[in-house]
């Protein structure tokens, strides 16, 4: 006679303190052993869309800080594309280096915490993520002598970005810019063959890249699972085909890839800064643009690489100081899709490294 165990759901949140944010998880488990989940979210929904709709164009640029959080100048900048498309509006060419140089550093900072999260998820409190919180503190004292905040930027504006930035910033950047290679180099020193670490992670949660094209996964989730597709070569904006750099991508599509490739990413981020710094032209930041512009009818996509992936506005016009619709296309909400493929068959334990490794933001989620 075969004894078998009665299935019993489990729920993990929506408080649990590795979600990363305000999530629950049902869990069906046989044992130990994952036989369903089922994702809930909602819990953190604000109703942005909607109430960008009843806001100016301009009044709504704040808005977009709240989505990802954690990369709240990325944000900022394909909406602000969008609206520059809709209305025609021209961006002076030092304000396009500018946008680089600010969405590269806050590349970086997301993969700091995504990487540094991800660890501690795995039981490494300590040394990693306070290691990796050094350098994201450097960063933010970067973003704070532009635009005076830490964390919510309203840094970017329609024709270019609120101000120029001081004179002091270019050679801070510079120091960081030279030191980041070697804090990258400890970060591969403690983890890149931490036993523990290439054990919990190495082929866990593997995403075929077949599913991964399917469910449209893109950023490092994507990139990680073999594909070599980001948006800054297949689709240029802004000025980045004056740059060189590489896409770095995974080949087992496991935990462990979707570390590694955030980890390269920070490389090539320093190599694109490095360029942006040499060919920062002189000029002005912005263009003038009426206080309550209205863009004429029509309906604009504009995307970008946001560091969880592809971050797009889709935004309609009737000519008035106000879109007609605006939607936003988050790349948590779309790469959270593949969660229950990854994680039918293992164990529970393994179920919070999965999902931090695909790192999300709830903030962008639900919106």
């Amino acid at each position: 006679m075969t004894l078998k165990t009665e299935h019993f759901v489990l729920n993990l949140g929506p408080l649990h303190p590795s979600t990363h944010g305000v999530f629950r998880l049902r869990a069906t488990l046989d044992g130990e052993v994952i036989v369903d989940i089922e994702p809930v979210i909602g819990y953190l929904h604000r109703g942005i869309e909607k109430l960008a709709e009843g806001c100016t164009y301009k009044q709504n640029i704040p808005f977009t800080d709240r989505l990802d959080y954690l990369a709240s100048m990325s944000n900022n900048l394909p909406y602000v594309m969008a609206v520059e498309k809709l209305a025609e509006i021209n961006v002076p060419e030092r304000a396009e280096y500018l946008r680089v140089i600010m969405v590269e550093l806050q590349r970086i900072v997301s993969h700091i915490i995504a990487v540094g999260t991800f660890v501690q998820d795995l039981g490494a409190f300590g040394t990693p993520l306070l290691y990796m919180f050094r350098e994201r503190e450097k960063i933010l004292d970067l973003f704070e002598m532009v635009c005076g905040q830490r964390l919510t930027y309203n840094y970017m504006r329609f024709g270019g970005v609120s101000h120029d930035i001081p004179d002091e910033f270019l050679p801070a950047l510079a120091k960081f810019v030279d030191r980041m290679p070697g804090f990258i180099d400890e970060y591969d020193q403690l983890l890149a063959e931490n036993e523990i670490l290439l054990a919990r992670t190495k082929g866990v949660g593997i995403l075929p890249k077949d599913l991964a094209i399917n469910i449209s996964a893109s950023g490092p989730v994507l990139r990680a699972s073999g594909v070599k597709w980001d948006i800054r070569k297949a689709d240029p904006y802004s000025v980045y085909d004056r740059f060189e750099f590489d896409i770095p991508t995974g080949s087992i599509s496991d935990a462990y890839d979707r570390y590694r490739v955030r980890i390269e990413e920070m490389r090539q981020c320093v190599r694109i800064l490095r360029q942006a710094m040499e060919q920062l032209p002189k000029g002005k930041v912005l263009t003038e643009v009426p206080l309550k512009l209205r863009p004429p009818a029509g309906e604009v996509y504009a995307h970008i690489e946001a560091p969880k992936g592809e971050l797009g506005f889709y935004l309609v016009s009737d000519n008035s100081d106000k879109p007609y619709r605006f939607h936003v296309r988050a790349p948590s909400l779309i790469n959270l899709t593949a969660l229950r493929q990854m994680l039918i068959g293992w164990k529970l334990a393994d179920a919070i490294i999965v999902f931090g490794s695909i790192d999300i933001c709830l903030g962008e989620v639900d919106r």
